[in-house]
């Protein structure tokens, strides 16, 4: 299978797509500012898993990080990310470009790099992890929104000046999921509840449900699919018209 970088790897969800890619027969290289926590998961996972710590907002940290790979990587996954919930009219600066460093700068330079690789190598695949909202926008998330509707751009781009390189380029967008950053959400078991209920699948999703769909797309399976966008939300983004309410009497118009 080859060897695969996993960003974020030191918890939530970028931990279980590192487990879940070793499992498929992937070495895999997990990254992680947390270099403590990046190592437990590394030494959980066993000898397949190598750990190292690597800032993604800092490119001479990941031009080393890819330097002292062994190989060209045939998976990437820019999984790590950061959020700072608040209203825009109060977001700080400060907390505005640390979640833009992360999430879209932190992409660009871990892609980019990867794919200096990938090309002499006849290719690879790159997964992105945006989110639902980067789709549909929320109220006070922050600079969130627009880092994630901005990598699915940058996903469409990568895939479109890559493409003739062999690299396969798709975003990975987890709608409710529980697991990583959403923890402290749903500690709340009523907010649990409401949100769950507005899922047309009736449930939260899991960690090891989008890792599946990042192998999915990293897989031989998906050789034809790049520049795309996989929402893995339960229906959520389809489902704005239903629970407005009409009459009964509509629903048999025109039969």
């Amino acid at each position: 299978m080859g060897l695969a970088v996993v960003t974020g790897a030191g918890s939530g969800i970028g931990a279980v797509i590192a487990r879940h890619a070793a499992k498929a027969g992937y070495r895999v290289a997990l990254w992680d500012v947390d270099e403590v926590s990046v190592r437990e998961v590394a030494a959980d996972i066993g000898e397949s898993a190598v750990a190292r710590k690597v800032d993604v907002t800092s490119e001479p940290s990941v031009v080393a990080a890819f330097e002292a790979l062994d190989e060209a990587p045939a998976l990437v996954v820019n999984n790590a990310g950061l959020v700072r919930f608040g209203p825009l009219r109060t977001l700080s600066l400060d907390d505005w470009e640390a979640v833009l460093k992360v999430n879209l700068t932190g992409t660009f330079l871990v892609s980019r790099q990867a794919a200096a690789m990938m090309e002499p190598a006849s290719g690879g695949a790159i997964v992105n992890i945006a989110s639902i909202n980067g789709i549909a926008a929320a109220p006070n998330a922050g600079a969130y929104t627009a880092t994630k509707a901005a990598v699915i751009r940058l996903t469409e781009q990568m895939a479109l000046e890559w493409g003739p390189a062999g690299i396969r380029v798709n975003t990975v967008a987890p709608g409710l999921i529980l697991a990583g950053m959403s923890d402290a959400i749903y500690a709340d078991e009523q907010v649990r509840e409401q949100r769950q209920a507005q899922v047309p699948l009736g449930r939260l999703g899991t960690a090891e449900q989008v890792a599946d769909c990042v192998l999915f797309l990293g897989s031989a399976g998906a050789a034809y699919i790049t520049g795309q966008v996989l929402a893995v939300d339960g229906g959520l983004t389809k489902s704005a018209l239903r629970n407005l309410a009409r009459p009964k009497t509509v629903d048999s118009v025109g039969l």
